[in-house]
């Protein structure tokens, strides 16, 4: 994987996944701990994070953004330390396991076993001495966190961002309303830079143009 840094504390693992996206790991290089955001699609995806933490003997705390296989099947690698979710993503992961590693065993990098999250939460969580939150922001699953480094001011929303700039809604799980209320969310965060699961990284305006593709998408629907 290839490493970007993003910002002094945010740097982001990137990998193509398919001809037209990537995979996007993140790292926030903390003050008492380090913190990986999302494992991947296996141990494969998880050697160059711990090769670039190298000497740093912080404690590794782990996030999981959402349920989806490419996002959690590197935890087993992490099983003695703390793995963070939303309650409901344990709950889905833990079902949809076994289907998602037979569908999907054509990506696995390196070795898979099964490790959900052990920390689980509802609606946030802070760690004030190292400047970061975890909140609840359901849009593109139900179960969806994002991450915010309020030192940097760098938002890690996972798959809540389309994979490129022409899709940059994603899929939808939910419905319309909620994915709303998510743009109304980040548009109040003070963030400059956003990573995200699959696209590049983008700017503050990357809320703007989502809220604009949704109107477009709902101006399409009434016309047809």
């Amino acid at each position: 994987m290839k490493a970007v840094k993003v910002t002094e504390r945010n740097i982001m693992f990137s990998k193509p996944m398919g001809k037209d996206y990537d995979l996007n790991l993140g790292l926030i290089l903390g003050i008492n701990r380090n913190y990986i955001i999302d494992t991947g699609v296996g141990s494969g995806s998880i050697e160059p994070i711990l090769d670039y933490i190298g000497s740093d003997k912080k404690p590794i705390v782990i996030i999981n953004t959402h349920w989806h296989w490419d996002h959690m099947w590197g935890n087993w690698v992490f099983k003695d330390n703390i793995i963070i979710s939303h309650s409901i993503c344990k709950t889905l992961a833990d079902k949809h396991w076994n289907k998602c590693a037979e569908f999907h065993a054509k990506h696995i990098d390196g070795e898979v076993q099964k490790k959900l999250p052990n920390l689980l939460f509802d609606d946030k969580l802070y760690f004030p001495d190292d400047g970061i939150s975890i909140f609840h922001s359901p849009g593109h699953t139900e179960d969806c966190i994002s991450i915010y480094d309020e030192f940097d001011r760098v938002l890690h929303a996972g798959d809540n961002i389309g994979d490129t700039d022409e899709i940059i809604v994603p899929e939808i799980d939910t419905d319309l309303d909620t994915f709303k209320r998510l743009l109304v969310l980040y548009g109040n965060i003070d963030f400059e830079v956003c990573i995200s699961g699959h696209n590049k990284p983008q700017g503050k305006d990357v809320v703007s143009r989502m809220e604009s593709a949704l109107h477009k998408c709902r101006d399409k629907q009434i016309n047809q």
